[in-house]
């Protein structure tokens, strides 16, 4: 496929900088987004804006989604006037978001029933940053010819792109993915507390551990926020951790593999969120830890 037209739904954190990407790689994007306001950006980087997900969808080849969760995605697809109302056979649907594995094949099964669409589970793992820099890795899930179809339209964002299986398969990586990065977050959290506690300059612990055997990406930037207290302008939410993780042990239940750790990962953020720390910097689990003056 060369140049295909594509539609972007989900100009947020991550869907804005890979739109960027797109643009600047000479593709024609058309985005839509609930929230309008947020595509004025790209309408100035070239992007066109259209009025609704089936103006959307009557002009691409392929349609990409980064939205906030499963249920979202189930809206914008399958919701009226959503993407199943308005495709057709030839088109592909590319899920950039990080959603529920089960859910996922469900959604590929009925929209090819409903208009022939083919779908592609694509999560992404590299933050805003990678984004930003077309650095990310894209874990891919779907049929080897419809992979095969988008991978150029991927190039862009990705330092690698990786075929992982079936319909599902790229979310259930996604949810390997975040396995570690939740994990690495809580006992990040408790380590710097505890650095702290016995008089040491937490501000210096990535540099003592660099290259080490703990030395990691979540450990290079959630350490220094912590150590500094630095929670403005966080580059992910706490609420979309606690989101995968939730996933992981869903999907541990599905398939009867333990999951302890992740499950104890996500009651510790979920008791964090609920002090009202959902859209704050996961850096802010150690203040969980920090000893309270008084």
């Amino acid at each position: 496929m060369t140049q295909p037209r594509l539609g972007f739904i989900g100009i947020g954190l991550m869907g804005a900088p890979m739109t960027r990407r797109l643009l600047g790689a000479g593709f024609a994007v058309t985005v839509w987004n609930r929230t309008a306001a947020k595509c004025q950006s790209l309408r100035d980087a070239g992007a066109r804006v259209a009025g609704s997900i089936a103006e959307l969808v009557q002009g691409a080849d392929v349609v990409m989604l980064c939205l906030a969760n499963t249920a979202v995605v189930e809206e914008v697809v399958f919701g009226e006037g959503g993407v199943a109302a308005h495709g057709r056979a030839g088109q592909w649907l590319v899920d950039l978001s990080s959603s529920d594995p089960a859910a996922t094949r469900a959604f590929a099964e009925k929209l090819d029933e409903a208009c022939g669409m083919r779908w592609v589970d694509a999560p992404v793992s590299g933050g805003v940053a990678g984004a930003e820099a077309g650095s990310l890795a894209i874990m891919c899930g779907g049929a080897k010819a419809d992979v095969e179809a988008v991978r150029a339209l991927l190039a862009p964002l990705a330092a690698r792109v990786t075929h992982m299986g079936p319909v599902g398969a790229g979310q259930v990586t996604k949810v390997c993915n975040q396995m570690i990065v939740g994990c690495q977050a809580a006992v990040i959290a408790e380590m710097v507390a505890l650095a702290e506690a016995s008089g040491v300059d937490a501000g210096r612990l990535t540099e003592a551990l660099a290259d080490g055997f703990a030395d990691s990406k979540p450990f290079q930037i959630l350490t220094p926020r912590m150590a500094a207290s630095e929670f403005t302008n966080p580059a992910w939410h706490l609420r979309t951790l606690l989101k995968d993780l939730d996933l992981a042990t869903a999907q541990s239940q599905r398939v009867g593999s333990a999951t302890p750790m992740s499950g104890l990962a996500a009651q510790l953020m979920r008791v964090h969120v609920s002090h009202g720390h959902a859209e704050h910097d996961p850096a802010t689990l150690v203040e969980a830890y920090r000893r309270k003056e008084g």
